[in-house]
Formats: structure tokens, C-alpha cells, sequence
């Protein structure tokens, strides 16, 4: 058989089957092995416990019920691990009830089939939930390698399973707790019922320092996390920054800085000392100045020049 070289390059995908039943794991073994996976089994939990701590595999075919230690239990325990939290884990169950499923999924799985299995359904859905883990691992590598502020939190828990380098700056020991309770909070009142995984959602803002974090989706894992991006906004900072690069006068930056946090004329009037009237001359300014004719064209271009369009 004559191989291509895009085939050549893909990696073999390791599969561990977990199944306390000898002619179940025979059939999936014989299955997966003709199709170019590279198999290992283990007939108790326990034992896949112990295959899993030798050989990380690229996705877990996992029975149910099982003498000792099922595969509910040992579902939480990979998800406890750093090492093996994010491992495509599919529940092979002949427990098709809603409460079954619920559970599954509970325990952290990330797909189910139900016995007797289908094996050509099995391999679609390996090649699947193993195709997203590995893109998933190559954007984080290169979010790590940008020096991107991003964080994978569990939206029911509030655990933080990852978080580049960047990120680490901004989790401070003694505000933790409320952080994550907060961000739970925004996730719950915003995201849960998100069938476009979070795209358009609103920022959450957390006051920090001298300014605020703002908090935004990318993405939902195929595995029900959130992928979230921070970064800092310093109200003083930006409107430097709108006062270099848009050559306003110091209170028109300020008046467009606050256009662009959503703030309302009469808003900006409060927060600044000055009349709603004055505001309205201001913003007169910044659109002739700007060349636009509203506040969301004005807005639009102020991000565009400086750099931060996508990240509001």
C-alpha cells in the first residue's frame, strides 16, 4: 500500500480501551488495530489508572460498569490530573437512560456510545474529539509562544486546567477566590445556554490596580471548557494612547475613551464634571476629526489604530 506524504506525517493515534469484558475488548482491540490506531487495554480501573501514568494515550474508550472502581470514578480521577484532565474520555455504556448520560458527562466524559458498540461509529467519533484536543494543543503552544494572556477554566468549577505564562501575572493569591466566583457568575448569567461558543458575548471587567481586566471568550473546548482572554485596561494609559495616536486634545481622548467603555453622553458628562452639552461639542470634534459621522464608526477606528480591534 502506497502512503502519502500528508498520511506519513499525521501521528498514530493511541487509543487505551477499558472494558472488564474479553470478547468486547478482542473486537475493539482487532477494529482499531487494522485501522492504523495504536492500541493498548486494561480490564479494571484501576489498571487503566496505571496504563495511563506509563503511555498518555490520545483518547480513552472507557466502560461503565465495571467490578470495583466504574467508569464514572475513573473519569474524575484522569480530569483530578493535570497530565490527563484534557484526554478525549468516550463512555461505552449500555446505560442509555438520561440520568446515565447526565452522569457521564458529570464525571467529566467527553462523548458516549452505547453497547453493543458500533465500531465504525467509535472511530469517527475517536477521529473527531482527537482532531480537536490536538488543534486545541497547538493553539495553546502558540498562545504560549505570543505571549497571549489566556486560561482554560471548567465553567461548572471554576478550575483553571491552563494558563499561558502571560496569565499568571494578573491571579493574585489573596483575590483569587472572588475572581473565580465572579467569573463563574459571568459565565452562568451569559455563556451557559451560548450555542455559538461565546462568540458576541459581553466582556466581564474586574477592577485591578489602576484600572480594570477585561475578560473575553475565544472559544468553547470540545471538552465544555472555556477558553478566555484577559488583558489590562488602564483608563489613563488608553487615553494616552488615543491622545498620541489620534492627535485629539486631552479631553476629546478622554470623551472618546469613555464612547468606546459604552458610556452615554449624560454618563460621560458625570464622570467627567462637565455638561451633556459639552460632551455633544466634544464628540463633534472627535467625528470631524476622525472623518466619521457616529459614534460606532468612531469607535471602530480608534481600535483599528490602535491595534485592538477584536479584543473589546
Amino acid at each position: 500500500m502506497v502512503v502519502s506524504n500528508t498520511q506519513a506525517l499525521q501521528p498514530v493515534i493511541k487509543i487505551l480501551i477499558v472494558d472488564d469484558v474479553p470478547e468486547n475488548l478482542a473486537l475493539l482491540h482487532e477494529t482499531l488495530d487494522a485501522s492504523g490506531c495504536e492500541v493498548y487495554v486494561a480490564t479494571n480501573g484501576e489498571s487503566a489508572l496505571h496504563v495511563v501514568e506509563k503511555i498518555l494515550p490520545d483518547a480513552i474508550l472507557l466502560d461503565v460498569v465495571m467490578p470495583g472502581m466504574d467508569g464514572f470514578e475513573v473519569c474524575r480521577r484522569l480530569r483530578e490530573n493535570v497530565l490527563t484532565r484534557d484526554l478525549p474520555v468516550i463512555f461505552m455504556t449500555g446505560l442509555a437512560e438520561t440520568d446515565d448520560v447526565v452522569a457521564g458527562f458529570a464525571a467529566g466524559g467527553t462523548d458516549y456510545v452505547t453497547k453493543p458498540v458500533r465500531v465504525g461509529e467509535v472511530m469517527a467519533r475517536i477521529n473527531a474529539h482527537v482532531r480537536r484536543a490536538r488543534q486545541f494543543c497547538e493553539s495553546c503552544s502558540v498562545l504560549d509562544a505570543m505571549g497571549q494572556a489566556v486560561f482554560v477554566m471548567n465553567g461548572l468549577t471554576g478550575q483553571i486546567h491552563w494558563q499561558t505564562p502571560m496569565t499568571r501575572r494578573f491571579w493574585r493569591a489573596e483575590e483569587e477566590d472572588i475572581w473565580r466566583q465572579q467569573l463563574l457568575d459571568w459565565l452562568l448569567d451569559n455563556l451557559a445556554d451560548n450555542e455559538d461558543g461565546g462568540n458576541g458575548a459581553v466582556a466581564l471587567k474586574l477592577n485591578w490596580q489602576n484600572g480594570y481586566l477585561v475578560f473575553n471568550v475565544i472559544e468553547r473546548t470540545s471538552s465544555g471548557d472555556w477558553m478566555i482572554g484577559v488583558r489590562e485596561d488602564n483608563p489613563q494609559q488608553m487615553i494616552d494612547a488615543l491622545l498620541r495616536t489620534l492627535r485629539l486634545t486631552p479631553r476629546e481622548a478622554e470623551v472618546l475613551y469613555w464612547v468606546m467603555c459604552g458610556k452615554t453622553n449624560r454618563d460621560i458628562s458625570e464622570v467627567l464634571g462637565s455638561s451633556p452639552r459639552t460632551v455633544d461639542k466634544h464628540l463633534e470634534h472627535i467625528f470631524v476629526k476622525l472623518d466619521v459621522e457616529t459614534r460606532t464608526a468612531a469607535v471602530s477606528l480608534a481600535l483599528n489604530r490602535l491595534g485592538l480591534m477584536g479584543t473589546s
